[in-house]
């Protein structure tokens, strides 16, 4: 294991995070991660905050690793948010300006709380409302983006302007890619595309299917999928974009949540899970343009520990040149 600023902080071993990605990152993908030494992140964007203490203590339950909850500003249900800060180990927030409110009323339930950011100018935002981490995430990354710049001028602007942790995303999927971040002084790396492929993942297998069989030149930055989220660039496949454009209908399928049905309308940011039915290659989607680099379905525990061990020797071996 790999031990950094950001390991110390939330108490791992593995310098890895997984992307949240609500209904990709169920509580089994979350707690095999936390397993194998990371950070696992449930997204809550779309639970409530009694179906939220549920998951939690289902994830209590499952595992003793560290685990945190991401949730989209957007989106945000205060009441979640003090579920969240009193049960998971991180509280993470993403898609607005930092707020110093919130990160102190996520604090004072005792969390880690860190923000997601696409700029220098909303990490040092961050850092001055308080959060004890901020995440430089590139405009690689795949979901929705927050910046338009890439990930490595990103951290050369902000490693050397933060005191606190940087997490680095946005592209990473391999060891290779997990040393550089560390190499350069970030204290661990949120991958998210890699583990839409694992084994304990939600996504419906067509969607495993469609990145398993895409390059990085099949994504593209878009707002094609915004219906119900406006004005918000995501980074999907352009083959979803293509099937979405080509349906006349105005609901595509339907999405099982909480044991009930919801339609999911034409464009909708709402990506397919394995309950989901209808049509899923004309759904949102998301890939990063580390998506070339996800070649096979995998455990998660397997796919943290070839991180690890590659990023380790990778960097051993730099070390001794």
């Amino acid at each position: 294991m790999i031990a950094t600023s950001f390991t110390t902080l939330v108490g791992i071993g593995a310098p890895v995070q997984l992307a949240a990605m609500p209904g990709i990152t169920t509580p089994a993908l979350v707690a095999a991660v936390a397993d194998a030494g990371g950070l696992g992140m449930l997204g809550a964007a779309m639970l409530a905050p009694a179906a939220l203490d549920a998951a939690l203590g289902e994830l209590a339950e499952r595992t003793r690793g560290a685990v945190g909850v991401n949730f989209l500003m957007p989106f945000l249900d205060p009441a979640a948010l003090d579920v969240a800060a009193r049960r998971a180990r991180v509280v993470e927030l993403f898609y607005a300006e930092p707020d110093a409110a919130l990160v102190r009323r996520a604090r004072a339930h005792g969390a880690v709380v860190g923000w997601q950011v696409g700029s220098l100018r909303e990490a040092l935002a961050a850092e001055r409302a308080g959060c004890d981490y901020v995440v430089a995430q590139g405009a690689e990354a795949g979901g929705h983006v927050r910046g338009e710049t890439s990930l490595l001028p990103l951290l050369s602007q902000v490693l050397g302007a933060l005191r606190v942790p940087v997490v680095a995303a946005g592209g990473i999927a391999t060891a290779r890619s997990l040393a550089a971040v560390l190499a350069c002084g970030c204290g661990a790396a949120r991958v998210g595309t890699r583990f839409v492929a694992a084994a304990e993942s939600g996504a419906h297998p067509a969607y495993v299917a469609a990145l398993l069989a895409a390059s990085a030149a099949d994504t593209c930055l878009t707002q094609a999928f915004s219906h119900g989220w406006p004005d918000a660039p995501h980074r999907v496949l352009r083959s979803a974009i293509a099937a979405a454009e080509a349906c006349s209908e105005s609901v595509v399928g339907e999405l099982a949540i909480g044991g009930e049905g919801m339609p999911v309308e034409r464009f909708s940011p709402v990506p397919p899970t394995i309950d989901t039915t209808g049509r899923v290659e004309a759904m949102a989607l998301y890939a990063g343009e580390s998506v070339g680099d996800v070649e096979r379905v995998a455990p998660a525990a397997a796919i943290v520990a070839e991180l690890v061990t590659g990023a380790e020797r990778l960097l051993r071996a730099a070390a001794s040149r």
